[in-house]
Order: structure tokens, then C-alpha cells, then sequence
């Protein structure tokens, strides 16, 4: 198993932060490293839940994913697994801070082998992630608050 963990505060109330997951055109634009896109086929944002997506690399390769809902607590955690190879869990936690949002990322991997070979490109695609959900975060955080 390996463990791949990232955080950063975020301009933004922990409400703000947790609707960028719960709605899904948002997630849609800022879910995964820069340049991919995504299109939703199944989004169920409950504990149980289906997410089945496809990601578009910016190569022109496409990426099925499946993964399942295990725990979402509103302002504070969404935790999910990967279904599909690789298997890992994903725990995202939102705690407010004074200035905002401290999100911390965790991932999981099963397959110790594969997340160590990748390692670079996962951490690289990790921290992508949390600047396209700042920006994200950013587009609906009204002025002056």
C-alpha cells in the first residue's frame, strides 16, 4: 500500500469547497491534471453512490473511471473508492480555517508497485488537482467575502 498525501488552504468557506464536489458540472471542470476533461455518465453523490466518468487526456486518450461514494460528511469530508484499476481510496478533508479551507488529500493505493512507479506523475497530478479546485473555488467565491 501506498500513501499519497497533499494540503492546501484555499480562500473559501468549507460550504464553498464541499459544493465544488457536490455539483457536477463543477467537478466536471476542475477534476484531474491539467489539460484533461471529463464527461459524466453516472454521478450519485450519496455514501453508496455511483461516479462513472471518462476522462480526456490532452493527448486525445480517453480514461474510464468507476468509483463509489464510501463516506461524505457536507463541509468536511468526501471519501470515495476507485473501483476500476487502480484500486485506491481517496479521503478529502475540509477543515475551516481562519482564512479559509485546509484541504487535505489522501490517497490510498493497493498496489504498492504501481503507485511507486507512477509516484512522480501522481503527485505531480495531485497538486493539478488541488490548483484547477482553487481556481474552481475561486470563479464562485463572490467579492469581498
Amino acid at each position: 500500500m501506498s500513501i499519497f498525501r497533499h494540503s492546501r488552504e484555499l480562500s473559501a468557506t468549507p460550504g464553498a469547497v464541499f459544493s465544488a464536489f457536490r455539483e457536477p458540472a463543477r467537478l466536471a471542470r476542475w477534476w484531474g491534471p491539467e489539460g484533461f476533461k471529463n464527461t459524466f455518465h453516472t454521478f450519485e453523490f450519496r455514501p453508496g453512490g455511483a461516479w462513472f466518468f471518462t476522462m480526456h487526456g490532452p493527448d486525445g486518450a480517453d480514461y474510464p473511471n468507476e468509483s463509489e461514494f464510501l463516506e461524505l460528511v457536507p463541509d468536511a469530508l468526501v471519501r470515495l473508492r476507485h473501483v476500476n484499476l487502480p484500486h485506491f481510496e481517496l479521503a478529502v478533508t475540509l477543515t475551516a480555517t481562519a482564512t479559509g479551507t485546509l484541504v487535505t488529500w489522501v490517497g490510498v493505493f493497493e498496489d504498492q508497485a504501481f503507485a511507486e512507479r507512477l509516484r512522480a506523475f501522481l503527485e505531480s497530478a495531485n497538486e493539478q488537482n488541488l490548483d484547477r479546485l482553487a481556481l474552481e473555488v475561486g470563479r464562485s467565491v463572490p467579492p469581498g467575502t
